[in-house]
């Protein structure tokens, strides 16, 4: 098991080893904020970059 903080609400993350990648996002279970697993080893966490709408542009 890998433990992270969120960087928005600061809860502990947990997560199976194994179970995940870099560059995957998932979605905090305390404050729903969208993360994303920057580094596996050592698990750590940013805030998930926000896409921008093109509009059909």
């Amino acid at each position: 098991m890998a433990n992270a903080n969120c960087p928005e609400c600061e809860g502990v993350i947990e997560l199976a080893d194994g179970s995940f990648v870099a560059g995957e996002i998932i979605d905090c279970p305390d404050c729903g904020v969208e993360l994303e697993i920057t580094s596996v080893q050592p698990l750590t966490l940013e805030l998930a970059p926000e896409e921008e709408e093109d509009w059909g542009e």
